[in-house]
């Protein structure tokens, strides 16, 4: 037997809570936000405040989430999306709590240096991979990695990588620890 809070929101995805209303009310709180600190359509001056054109703001916003809600694709990739997000915030939250049990507590935990550049980047890549995920790429590109693996695509991407390293090489800033001044 479910519990009632169960049967409630099955009351509220039958009545569309979750697929339209939701969606509806990040996008146009997103784009509306968006819109308000870019001043895309200018401002107005009332009275002696220059305020932004918040009819115009809200209007583009408006219709802007009602053609994301038209769109069951688009809203279900968002719902897959956010939910991969809020899974990998949840592993990693998991992850730093068995690190933290492991810390001193003399001072604050924090990752710190090394620790954080590769979460960053793994966090990076996994936003990376849920998004692919969410729009439904992510198995059509592993399956043309897989399919298309032969040597000249291997020798392509290790000859794509050597120039961006030689790129990199030749247009980077010497660092001060180098011992190379920047006078």
């Amino acid at each position: 037997m479910e519990s009632a809070f169960r049967q409630s929101l099955h009351f509220f995805e039958r009545l569309g809570i979750f697929d339209v209303v939701l969606p509806f009310l990040l996008v146009f709180t997103i784009v509306f936000a968006i819109l308000e600190k870019s001043k895309i359509f200018g401002t107005e001056k009332i009275g002696e405040k220059e305020v932004t054109r918040k009819n115009l703001n809200s209007m583009v916003a408006f219709v802007t989430a009602l053609f994301v809600v038209a769109s069951m694709r688009i809203v279900h990739a968002i719902s897959h999306f956010l939910s991969g997000i809020v899974l990998m915030l949840v592993v990693i939250i998991g992850f730093l709590m068995l690190s933290a049990s492991f810390h001193s507590g003399e001072r604050e935990f924090a990752l710190e240096g090394g620790w954080q550049k590769l979460f960053m980047i793994i966090s990076f890549i996994a936003v990376i991979v849920i998004f692919l995920h969410s729009a439904g790429w992510l198995e059509p590109i592993l399956n043309w990695i897989v399919s298309g693996w032969d040597s000249s695509v291997v020798a392509s991407i290790i000859l794509l990588l050597i120039m961006i390293a030689a790129i990199y090489y030749v247009v980077r800033t010497p660092s001060e620890s180098s011992g190379e001044s920047k006078d």
